[in-house]
This record gives C-alpha cells, structure tokens and sequence, in this order.
C-alpha cells in the first residue's frame, strides 16, 4: 500500500505535466497514482467510485453526502482538475444535483457532460446557472426536449441498449475533449467498462457501513468467477479513505476480456 501526500509543489508539478510541459517523474506516491492521468495522450477515460465498506454509495432514499470523507473529495477534486471532461448519467443529476466543479484543489473545472438519453432535464438544475464550466448534455436523436440555458445539446442516434459510449467519445473528441472522467452513476459507469473504455478504474472506500442501497458499479450478473474482471491494482492510503487504482486497460488479461458484457438494467 502506498501512503499519498500531496504537497503544493507535486500538484504543480502534475498541473504543469497536464499540460505537456512536465519531465521526468517523480518517485513519490502521488505521481505515481496521477501521472497516468495528467500525462495522458490521446484518449484516456477514468471511471471513479466512491463507495462503503460494503459497496454501497448512498442510502435507499439517495442521501450520498458524507460517502466519501474528505481525503477521498480531495481525491475526486483532483481527479476532476486532471481531466477535459467529466460525465454523469440523469440519475445522478436528479439525486445529487451536482456541480461537478474543482473546488477542493487547485485547478481548471473540466467541461460537464450529462447523458440525457430521453431528454428528462428541464433546465431547473443548478450547473445550467452557476456560471461554472461549459454543459454538454447528450440526448437520443428520437427525443424531444426543451432548450436547455447555456447548454451545448448533441443529438446522437440511439443503439439497442441506448446512447453509444463509442459515440459520445468520439462526439467529445471533436471538441477536444480527451482525457474523460466518468463519475457516476452506476449504470453510466458500467456502460464505459462494458464497452471496453475504461483506461483507470478509482474505487475509493470509506470506513462506514450503510447497510444498504445502490451500488457503484451495474454491470450484469456472471455465472461463476471466472467472468470476473481481474484488473491489475495498486492501492493507496488516502487518510480517511483507501482507494483502489485499478488498470482495466491494457493489463486485463483474463477474465472478460474479449467478452461481450452487457449491463445490467439496460432498459
């Protein structure tokens, strides 16, 4: 287990490294868990849950507030300042009614992306009036929704299971938009790994128990273990959460590679 501190000068180091001027890395544990992140080229998208000790990330009414302690924030935060874009699914809109910003670290706000599938926004949420970043909201071409303030709305022509992940990747890359966290929800994040996206997978664990209610990955059931992903990790002592770095790409070697997986709920 590596023990994480972040001091003023190694996250300037990884500021200036998202950039593509920094050299060289550094043996502490921080440029080992977000070098892979802010030096990325090309496409990369992490995927980011914050969870229970028992895999839950909010009680059965949706209260998801205190989760993740204040190490494992810090963590999204920077996460969030490391990346072009973060993506988010309805179902966390409606629950958290998130801002999606960087607030907790130094750094720029990534654009804000919401898949929107049927068009259910009504342009009442907060991040379409706080000023923040730009909104991207993705909707299926068969949907008809009102103009949303503020916000740039794609129209993308729906597969089986709904909105393509290949497609809104690529839509983002047209807009230079690389280097995608994808946040939330359960269901949006399965989506990614299923097709075979996620480069990173953070799975931060906070020392409570709930009990119940949703988890953070829904990816379908498998029949035995040996369907499981066995992505190689590393972990990491935030303080008050341990988080998992988990390589999905290109070190899955067994398990469901090569597989078709389908995502549970798919409706």
């Amino acid at each position: 287990m590596f023990k994480l501190e972040m001091s003023d000068a190694t996250w300037s180091r990884l500021l200036v490294l998202r950039q593509g001027a920094g050299e060289g890395v550094p043996t502490e544990a921080a440029y080992r868990l977000y070098a892979p992140i802010a030096g990325a080229t090309g496409r990369f998208v992490i995927a980011q849950v914050g969870q229970s000790l028992d895999g839950r990330i909010a009680t059965p009414t949706g209260d998801a507030r205190d989760v993740s302690g204040q190490d494992g924030l810090a963590h999204l935060h920077r996460c969030r300042a490391l990346v072009d874009a973060v993506i988010v699914g309805i179902g966390t809109v409606r629950a958290d009614d998130p801002r999606l910003s960087v607030r907790m670290v130094k750094g720029a706000s990534p654009v804000r992306v919401i898949v929107d599938c049927h068009a259910e926004l009504d342009g009442s949420e907060s991040l379409f009036h706080d000023g923040g970043a730009p909104v991207i909201v993705f909707r299926s071409a068969r949907a008809k929704g009102i103009v949303l303030p503020g916000a740039e709305v794609i129209s993308l022509e729906p597969k089986a299971c709904g909105l393509d992940p290949h497609d809104i990747l690529d839509a983002l890359a047209q807009r230079n938009l690389d280097r995608v966290l994808v946040e939330g929800g359960a269901r949006t994040i399965a989506r990614f790994i299923a097709a075979g996206l996620v480069d990173r997978l953070h799975v931060a664990i906070s020392p409570i128990i709930i009990g119940s209610g949703p988890s953070g990955i829904a990816l379908s059931p498998i029949e035995s273990l040996a369907g499981a992903y066995r992505p190689v990790t590393e972990v990491y002592d935030l303080g008050s959460d341990i988080l998992f770095d988990c390589a999905l790409r290109p070190q899955r070697a067994s398990g469901r590679q090569g597989q078709e997986i389908r995502v549970a709920n798919e409706a």
